[in-house]
Order: structure tokens, then C-alpha cells, then sequence
């Protein structure tokens, strides 16, 4: 009896004894493994698979196919040549039996790429940062009650004069909410500040220390 199976994008017409290379598999030398795409059994056809159908095999060895030469010449004003060689990698088996019903109760693991495997593992960090994603989604939600609080309690500094809502925002970033805080500023924390948010002089210039007591009184 003969199968065709697929693996690794390819198609093999195969029968009990036989010896394959085939694209490289996840296993050692000395495996049993099991191709479930079985594309026909003796008269069967799939479709596309046969269903039930499955080829094991024994591996022999991991090994390299033959060198293959990739050679690029431009003929150009300014000319250039490019060799490169390449040697696939892969698993030599042995065909040990063709299974035509009942291959899901075999118990022998299945032939898997090495690219799967890869495939698999490169999967994890992803799924490591996803839950990171999630777990700083819900540290946000979780603290937007409070940063909702903290805005409703702070002061409408754009009653400051030449104050809008970009530098209320630069004031809030600084950690300035209130008229109180800056009806309290020192001649060191306006020269700070003017440094800090490049404010060239503004707080004296506008007037916003007198300005913020006033409110502040107004407030109580």
C-alpha cells in the first residue's frame, strides 16, 4: 500500500520502508513520529485530507542537503557580482507504517517543523506583553477615580492672568493645582519655576503671586 503526505509545504508518494528527506522536523534521531496530512491512502483520495489517515516514521539523522550557489552579476556602468551559498537543512526518515482509519488513537506525537517549534516560543514573550498591556490597562482604570478626584479639586488657574488652558496644563504637570501653592511661592521657587517652565519672567510680569492670594481668600 502507498500514501502521499504533505510536510513542510511539499508532497511525498511513500510506502512502508521507504527513506525520505524532508524539511526539517522538530525531533531527534531514533523518534517516532506521525505525518496526519495525508493527502491519499492506496485508492482513497482526501479531501483534502483523508480523515483517520496517518504515515509514522522512525528519524534516522538531522542532516544538511547539498550546497546550492546563488549567483548575482549586474552588468552596469558600475558593475557588481554577489555568490552566496546555501545548505538546507533536513530530517532523513524512515517509513514504518501507513495507518488508513483510527490515527488520533495511535499515541505517537506528531511531525512538527522546526519552524512551528520556533513559531511556539516566539509566542510567549507576545503573550507576555499583551498581559503587561492588560495589567497596565487596569492600573489605569483603577487610578482614574482618583485622578478625577485630584482634577476636581484643583483650583481654575486660568483666572490668573494671561493663564490658558496650555500653560494650566505645564502648571498642573509641574504639580501646581492650586492658588494657594502659589500664592506661597518664595523668590527662589518663582525663579524655579520661571526656569523650569520658561515662563521669561511672566509670574512677576502678570502679577500671579497677589493675583493667587486674592483667589485663594475668595475660596475660603
Amino acid at each position: 500500500m502507498f500514501a502521499v503526505l504533505k510536510t513542510g509545504g511539499k508532497q511525498y508518494r511513500v510506502r512502508s520502508g521507504d527513506v525520505l528527506r524532508v524539511e526539517k522536523l522538530a525531533a531527534a534521531a531514533g523518534d517516532k513520529i506521525q505525518f496526519n496530512e495525508i493527502l491519499m491512502v492506496g485508492s482513497t483520495v482526501g479531501t483534502p485530507l483523508v480523515e483517520g489517515a496517518a504515515v509514522q516514521a522512525e528519524v534516522i539523522d538531522q542532516i544538511r542537503g547539498e550546497k546550492l550557489i546563488h549567483f548575482v552579476k549586474r552588468r552596469r556602468k558600475h558593475s557588481s557580482q554577489r555568490k552566496k551559498g546555501h545548505r538546507q537543512q533536513l530530517t532523513m526518515v524512515r517509513i514504518t507504517d501507513i495507518i488508513e482509519t483510527g490515527a488520533d488513537r495511535t499515541g505517537v506525537k506528531p511531525a512538527v517543523g522546526a519552524g512551528s517549534v520556533s513559531g511556539a516560543a516566539a509566542a510567549a514573550p507576545a503573550a507576555k506583553k499583551a498581559g503587561a498591556k492588560k495589567t497596565a490597562a487596569k492600573k489605569a482604570q483603577a487610578e482614574a477615580p482618583e485622578k478625577a478626584a485630584a482634577k476636581a479639586a484643583a483650583d481654575d488657574l486660568k483666572k490668573l492672568s494671561g493663564v490658558g488652558p496650555v500653560l494650566e496644563k505645564k502648571l498642573h504637570e509641574a504639580g501646581v493645582t492650586s492658588f494657594a501653592q502659589i500664592a506661597a511661592w518664595t523668590e527662589e521657587d518663582v525663579a524655579a519655576m520661571d526656569e523650569k517652565l520658561s515662563f521669561k519672567g511672566r509670574i512677576e510680569r502678570e502679577g500671579w503671586i497677589e493675583q493667587a492670594r486674592k483667589l485663594a481668600a475668595e475660596k475660603e
